[in-house]
């Protein structure tokens, strides 16, 4: 059984920062890509950011300059750095994983956790 726990979200203020962790835990033999996905109410969720096993990384457009995603392989953890958040970032974020077992690759869902930005 796989598992993906997100943490860290919480209320900031404009401007300020928040770091998302995911660490996924089972039976995992390797991870490839790793990504962080957020969803709006009445949006559709979108992808916010990902990086591979190679650590090679992919921001969406408004994001740019302000997250950084990393990851820890040897942790199967990934990191998501928010700087100079705006109130556009409010979403539930959800950490997406493509994690390869004994049975073969899959794609794997955190429960979300909510990043909510305001003053």
């Amino acid at each position: 059984q796989v598992q993906l726990v997100e943490s860290g979200g919480g209320l900031a203020q404009p401007g300020g920062s928040l770091t998302l962790s995911c660490l996924a835990s089972g039976n995992i033999l390797m991870i490839n890509v790793m990504a962080w996905y957020r969803q709006a109410p009445g949006k559709q969720r979108e992808l916010v950011a990902s990086i591979n096993y190679d650590k090679d990384t992919n921001y969406e457009e408004s994001v740019k300059g302000r997250f950084t995603i990393s990851r820890d392989n040897s942790n199967h953890t990934v990191y998501l750095q928010m700087n100079n958040l705006r109130p556009e970032d409010t979403a539930a974020y959800y950490c997406k994983a493509d994690i390869l077992k004994y049975t073969g690759w899959n794609d794997y869902w955190g429960q979300g956790t909510q990043v909510t930005v305001s003053s």
